[in-house]
């Protein structure tokens, strides 16, 4: 049948609607994909892990699978460090962008009236607020520790729409607690008391994590998982997990309180015959948890546009019957735990972003807690308070672009006397006992020939030793709440 003029007319013009119809329909679904394509963000802490309690980092008396694929599917740092040498500090680094000489937390000051720790100001800026003015949906579950519950430090007073865990550094002490809290309500844990052990808590909180993920698979969030394990207390289950360790290792029991009731009364770790096999079931458990997010984000489908980033809060104890030295925590570096030798402050750090970031990367780049914020502002697309020491490495995770460097690193820790330390390239300083002594000599090493410290070259260098001194005055803003002690 032939058309007609008038008809192939009116045929030609539904064409065209119809094609407007669908550029139009396109560009509106194209709207749509470009905001669930903000990419969500899971960001992991471990608490207290050492740099060398990896086996992607070197660990050989126990393996960590889970996260060993991250490193191979992802990128590795060899030259990221923790905020501090502590939790608090270190935490308060990590969500205000600010070296220990700014950020309002420098040390883990208790309060005796209160189930928590001196809370942050309401003024301070943290990574959730800036994510959440940028469309995320934030969650903390795990150890909190920068204000107690209702305080302006609280988590959900510092940009988290959720936070379940442990609100208080004391109480995270404990692997049986009493009680966790969800948000600002109490949540009491059965079977907990002075003399039974029933609910593992970082059970309950793993649960909550994934809970989080795929009650908001649909828009960007931000998942902030500061875990306790493996600090001390050294206790697991009597899984499967523990039970593969059991008899692995010279054991050095640990006499701590008399049982574990004892233990909580007196603010003691417990009891441990088998420490090792403690610990190394801890560290094995916390990775199985990183295996069971990945596993998650995949079951989700949305793997693909989520980041995962993963590190430590500072150098590995050795407290509750727990040896750095003998399974090599701190990955042969001089220091653990409350030192700023290289031991107590590098951490290691990992981030996967499939088809953003090329699988099986080692960088040396040299960065720092206070550089997550700029990173993961840019990340999300996000604007970065001009309050920040940290530089975006955005370009070093993509492979492309010009990465910015710090001229310099600064810590410092207010207990032990005053510590501070400085990297500035290849060089490190570290000061000591600057309360007792003012005029304290700086010790000097050169990371790229000593990398464990062992030889300080301060008498060598006395120029680079001035240029350290100016940055430690420089960087140091007095604080009434954490002076030197």
């Amino acid at each position: 049948m032939k058309i007609g003029i008038e008809n192939r007319a009116i045929y030609l013009l539904f064409l065209v609607f119809s094609a407007v119809l669908f550029v139009s329909c396109q560009n509106n679904n194209t709207k749509r994909n470009t905001k669930i394509k903000k990419p969500n963000i899971i960001f992991i802490l471990a608490d207290d892990l050492g740099y060398g309690d990896l086996s992607s980092y070197g660990q050989t008396k126990f393996k960590t699978p889970n996260i060993d694929q991250l490193v191979a599917n992802g990128i590795k740092f060899t030259n990221h460090y923790s905020g501090s040498t502590v939790c608090a500090p270190s935490r308060s680094s990590l969500m205000t962008g600010e070296h220990t000489g700014h950020t309002p937390i420098r040390g883990n000051k208790e309060l005796k009236d209160k189930e928590g720790q001196t809370p942050m100001p309401a003024s301070s800026v943290t990574i959730a607020e800036i994510l959440k003015e940028g469309g995320y949906t934030t969650g903390a579950f795990g150890k909190w520790g920068l204000g107690f519950i209702g305080s302006e430090g609280d988590a959900i007073n510092q940009g988290f729409d959720t936070f379940y865990g442990y609100n208080c550094q004391r109480q995270a002490h404990r692997y049986y607690p009493t009680h966790l809290w969800k948000n600002d309500k109490k949540v009491m844990l059965e079977g907990n008391n002075l003399s039974s052990t029933v609910t593992y808590a970082p059970d309950l909180i793993q649960k909550e994590t994934l809970k989080f993920i795929e009650e908001n698979k649909e828009e960007p969030f931000f998942a902030y998982v500061p875990l306790v394990l493996p600090h001390a207390e050294l206790i697991s289950p009597k899984d499967s997990l523990l039970q593969k360790y059991i008899g692995k290792y010279d054991e050095v029991p640990y006499k701590g309180g008399s049982d574990y009731g004892e233990a909580i009364i007196e603010s003691k770790y417990c009891n441990t015959e088998t420490p090792y096999a403690a610990f190394a079931s801890m560290v094995d458990r916390m990775d199985v948890y990183v295996g069971q997010i990945v596993a998650k984000v995949k079951e989700l489908g949305i793997a693909e546009n989520t980041i995962i980033m993963f590190a430590s809060d500072n150098g590995p104890h050795a407290a509750g019957g727990a040896n750095p030295e003998y399974f090599n925590s701190a990955g042969g570096l001089r220091g653990i735990k409350r030192d700023l030798y290289e031991g107590g402050i590098r951490s290691p750090f990992i981030a996967v972003w499939p088809n953003k970031i090329k699988a099986g990367t080692i960088t040396n780049h040299v960065s720092a807690f206070w550089d997550i914020m700029p990173t993961l502002a840019a990340v999300a697309g996000a604007n970065t308070p001009l309050k920040t020491d940290g530089i975006s490495f955005l370009p070093t995770l993509l492979g492309k672009g010009v990465q910015e460097q710090h001229a310099y690193l600064y810590w410092e820790y207010n207990h032990k006397g005053g510590r501070q330390a400085v990297r500035k390239g290849k060089w490190k300083g570290v000061l000591y006992n600057t309360v007792k002594n003012p005029n304290a000599k700086i010790e000097l090493y050169n990371l790229y020939t000593d990398g464990i410290e062992s030889k300080n070259v301060a008498d060598e260098n006395p120029e680079i030793v001035a240029e350290i001194r100016q940055i430690i005055k420089e960087s140091h803003v007095e604080s009434k709440i954490f002076p030197f002690k």
